[in-house]
């Protein structure tokens, strides 16, 4: 018993040394593992720094820009969107609106700058993403997402005459805004109309909504008129902004004038100054008087209705005092109603004596617009949009310069004043 017992305790003795041996190692391994971690730490910062500088050759000198700034708004339709590229070439620009329908561009020859081939729409985001490479052709990528100007915060200006066509000397530039426009300055000063003459041509605002632009004197007859319009971005109104960026271009005909006398019911016509026709007509009643004035035909049509009561000619049970669903070689001459058109339902015999319309100017004619023949018909085939017909000696008043494209009826003067430029 004695032996066993000596023996356990030599043999905690052992285990006792054993461990603190143990334990030196361990504390001789933990100072040794030390030096040996700061020895890696210096390792480590030199490996770092070569990744670095590896890493630094690695990245593409290109440096990519893309306007509109990523997560604008009201962003313009015309100009806002725009891909370009520094030290570099664009590879690959994609774009998309938010739906993911492509939206086509034109990628400039040298690879400098893309940008979409046609205007963008109103209220719609878009997202575009772009590759360019750099002399090493490594590779850059940048991508931006926007959203253009909804139609809320936008204004267009409708206009005449058409792109491109021909019209009468009396046409005048006309632009009616859908938005009220509060800053009339800086809109006319985004629109030009220059002639190929030289005349002088001023605008002249009748509303906060319509500006028309003329010379003092018709327009020169073979001339060419310029409008241009550069309202993108410009601001109308508090938070409304124009996007119309374009050139229109139309010509102006033969001088063609036609002078209607109410008192001998005659309507002379003039081409450059040499009368080509005299036409017996038949104008407004003493009791509904057509408007004196200049009057530039704006419209036409080879048959429309004409209905009284859309112009306050009523019967005692509201309804119209004619409703005529075919009338012929119409042509406007006012915004009121005011009409030069064919009549077919008149005697022959008023022609050239009597005064019998509603105030319109009327001219011999058959039902349904088709023998070349009558004086209508001539006078419809001949005239232009923009002729100017003149009425004198008739017992109303001059025709107002906004009833129609008639600014004609104002002097040169009060026409200038008009103007916010």
């Amino acid at each position: 018993m004695e032996k066993r017992v000596m023996t356990d305790s030599k043999r905690r003795k052992g285990l006792m040394v054993a461990s603190a041996v143990l334990g030196g190692v361990m504390v001789l391994s933990a100072c040794s593992d030390g030096g040996k971690e700061a020895g890696s730490a210096e390792s480590s910062k030199a490996s770092q720094a070569q990744v670095d500088e590896a890493a630094a050759k690695e990245v593409s000198k290109a440096r990519i820009a893309i306007s509109p700034k990523n997560g604008s708004d009201n962003a313009s339709i015309n100009n806002a969107a725009k891909v370009t590229v520094t030290d570099g070439t664009l590879t690959e620009v994609t774009m998309t609106t938010a739906d993911g329908d492509p939206v086509e561009g034109t990628l400039a020859g040298d690879g400098k700058s893309w940008k979409p081939a046609a205007p963008l729409k109103r209220s719609t985001t878009y997202k575009i993403a772009a590759t360019a490479k750099d002399s090493a052709g490594l590779e850059a990528h940048e991508n931006s997402s926007f959203t253009t100007v909804s139609p809320d915060n936008s204004f267009i200006g409708n206009f005449t005459p058409e792109d491109g066509s021909t019209v009468g000397v009396g046409m005048p530039v006309s632009l009616n805004f859908n938005k009220a426009i509060t800053d009339r300055k800086a809109v006319q000063s985004g629109i030009t109309v220059t002639s190929s003459t030289g005349q002088e041509v001023v605008g002249h605002w009748f509303s906060n909504q319509r500006l028309d632009f003329r010379p003092d004197q018709y327009w020169t007859e073979g001339s060419t008129v310029t409008l241009k319009l550069a309202l993108d971005g410009v601001e109308g109104a508090d938070g409304v902004y124009g996007v119309q960026q374009k050139t229109v271009t139309f010509k102006i005909g033969r001088n063609q004038v036609s002078t209607v006398d109410v008192a001998t019911k005659t309507m002379t016509v003039t081409q450059d100054g040499k009368t080509v026709k005299t036409i017996p007509i038949s104008a407004g009643s003493p009791e509904n008087p057509t408007y004196n004035g200049q009057m530039v035909i704006s419209e036409k049509f080879k048959e429309t209705r004409m209905n009284g009561a859309t112009v306050g000619f009523t019967d005692d049970d509201g309804k119209g005092e004619y409703d005529i669903k075919d009338v012929p070689h119409a042509m406007r001459l006012s915004t009121s109603g005011t009409f030069i058109h064919g009549n077919y339902w008149g005697a022959d015999s008023v022609f050239g004596s009597a005064n019998t319309s509603h105030g319109c100017v009327g001219l011999n004619d058959v039902k349904g617009a088709g023998d070349p023949k009558q004086a209508a018909a001539w006078f419809y085939d001949n005239s232009l949009l923009g002729d100017v017909v003149i009425v004198k000696n008739s017992k109303d008043k001059v025709i107002q310069p906004d009833n129609g494209l008639n600014g004609w009826n104002m002097a040169w003067s009060q026409w200038k004043a008009g103007s916010a430029v």
